[in-house]
């Protein structure tokens, strides 16, 4: 049963570089240690998001040691959605990162444009190859046709994630299309990661609402990105 399934990295967490968080990249690699996680995304917030960390934040990740507390650090960011196909880094830095999220937040120049473009966005950002993950596609602030989505995401290997805070914490109103998500992504044997989408270390890990939903929909294992280190990199094309 997927519910018990010991995911082995977070692909979705924030650091205090995101301006609204409360733990350092230490911080949070010593719970992941002992919570028994093997690897963590560091994506914080593209520079566009008001109170976003700058350019620079992004320029000097290679900083950061791949491993801290024996927990594989991804380098990575959730950057905003900008315009058709383009987000809030340049492609010379996203090249360097190891790990790209890519979602809608407000006041990020991509509001109030509707189903039409918001799916335009999304399926030319998976065209470009220019995001491993399409963050918080259930926010109904930013419909999608969710099925075009799903469909282009199995085709192109994109995954979607299943944001575990959009259940409780976060976007009001995302559960249900997060379960409709889930089961297009099983009829279409679309990609899925999972995310915390932690704003402090202690929340790093918790999966449990994503992984009901996509047990009740009928999602493989297999098709979680993220359920094993040696997964999680085999999918972000990196060596193991």
């Amino acid at each position: 049963m997927l519910e018990k399934l010991a995911i082995e990295a977070d692909l979705h967490v924030h650091t205090v570089a995101s301006g609204h968080a409360f733990s350092t990249i230490n911080e949070i690699a010593l719970e992941a240690a002992e919570r028994g996680l093997r690897a963590v995304g560091m994506t914080d917030h593209g520079p566009a998001l008001p109170g976003g960390p700058h350019y620079y934040h992004f320029a000097t990740l290679n900083f950061i040691p791949p491993y801290l507390r024996g927990v594989r650090i991804l380098r990575g960011v959730e950057a905003n959605i900008v315009a058709i196909g383009k987000l809030d880094l340049p492609d010379t830095m996203l090249d360097q990162l190891e790990l790209i999220l890519a979602g809608f937040h407000p006041a990020c120049g991509f509001d109030q444009r509707g189903m039409r473009d918001n799916t335009r966005a999304v399926l030319a950002l998976m065209d470009k190859r220019r995001a491993h993950i399409i963050c918080h596609p259930g926010n109904p602030e930013y419909p999608l046709d969710y099925e075009v989505i799903a469909r282009h995401a199995a085709l192109t290997g994109t995954a979607l994630e299943l944001n575990n805070s959009s259940f409780s914490m976060s976007r009001a109103g995302s559960a249900d299309n997060c379960r409709h998500i889930a089961r297009l992504c099983a009829r279409f044997g679309t990609p899925v990661a999972l995310g915390s989408d932690a704003h402090i270390a202690q929340g790093i890990g918790y999966f449990d609402d994503a992984l009901q939903a996509l047990e009740e929909a009928g999602v493989a294992a297999e098709q979680i990105v993220n359920r094993t280190l040696a997964s999680t990199l085999e999918f972000l094309g990196l060596p193991a």
